[in-house]
């Protein structure tokens, strides 16, 4: 059996029903993750927020992100075959909100609230302000359950000037509490 490749469902291996999105949402709120903005460019021009990202290898150089099947940015990313992780700052909640926003105006006019400028390698928006940056060639894309897995071989990397990164947990934004050592 290759682990790498086969789905086990929990309801037939354990006889009991997996716990539903609620709770699974409600216990997942309490791990702290980074703030991101995914972004596509040229012709797909889109963004998203999203906490849903890693790392998954150092060599070669890639990460990943989730994506709802629903989501603008699913078939934006998927037709752009490249994409941009901007890792956001501390001061930049605005900026996760207005991208998490499903109301916001889509296209090029979504970008006017935010200075960017296009990555060299895939045209995405690279956001001012963001503590790193991530441009990315998209490698893998595995579909489960109600999200799609992209997997994005990194091109070019990059920091801002600094700063702590923007946290999300309990449903909230925050700011890491940095001890002297």
């Amino acid at each position: 059996m290759n682990p790498a490749s086969t789905e086990i469902d929990p309801a037939t291996e354990s006889g009991q029903r997996p716990v539903g999105p609620a709770q699974l949402r409600e216990v997942m709120s309490r791990f702290a993750t980074g703030v991101t903005v995914i972004t596509v460019g040229r012709e797909h021009l889109h963004a998203m927020t999203a906490n849903a990202f890693s790392s998954v290898s150092l060599d070669p150089p890639s990460v990943l992100c989730s994506v709802g099947h629903g989501a603008v940015m699913h078939r934006a990313l998927t037709d752009a075959g490249r994409f941009a992780v901007n890792i956001l700052g501390a001061d930049q909640e605005h900026v996760a909100r207005h991208f998490a926003d499903k109301d916001r105006t889509l296209g090029a006019a979504q970008f006017d609230r935010v200075e960017w400028r296009p990555g060299h390698h895939t045209g995405a928006p690279l956001l001012s302000g963001s503590v790193a940056w991530l441009e990315c060639e998209l490698t893998a894309a595995h579909s489960f359950g109600d999200h799609t897995i992209f997997i994005g071989t990194v091109l070019e990397a990059g920091q801002g000037e600094g700063g702590s990164g923007l946290l999300f947990v309990n449903g909230r934004f925050g700011r890491p509490e940095l001890s002297e050592r």
